[in-house]
């Protein structure tokens, strides 16, 4: 259980981090986050943007993240090779095709990622 939380959090670190690191570099989302014409420009990168976003919008994000944690992100087959393999026998990417080695590295740089 301790290595599947770790793995989640890891993985949301990084996704985090690639969140952080695209609004930085300017890129963002065309239109209006909200009906009182607040660009998703006009919002700031990093902690200042938690301000600047309406509270409905907040509450859709933790919605979201809710809704993936109780019902997407599981081993919903109870089939999976290792904890936090989520594949559930629809997404692969390749993984069957690696070696037992390969994957031992995959999964280490994996976990490494996520505690840097």
């Amino acid at each position: 259980r301790l290595r599947f939380v770790e793995l989640n959090h890891g993985r949301i670190c990084m996704l985090a981090i690639l969140g952080h690191l695209v609004t930085s570099a300017g890129i963002r989302l065309p239109g209006d986050i909200d009906l009182h014409g607040t660009s998703f420009a006009s919002i700031p990168s990093g902690i200042a943007g938690i301000a600047a976003v309406p509270a409905a919008g907040l509450a859709q994000m933790f919605g979201f993240v809710g809704l993936l944690e109780l019902a997407v992100m599981k081993d919903v087959t109870g089939k999976g090779e290792f904890p936090g393999d989520f594949r559930n026998g629809a997404l692969d990417f390749g993984w069957d095709s690696f070696s037992a080695e390969e994957k031992m590295s995959k999964r280490a740089i994996e976990l490494n990622n996520g505690r840097a």
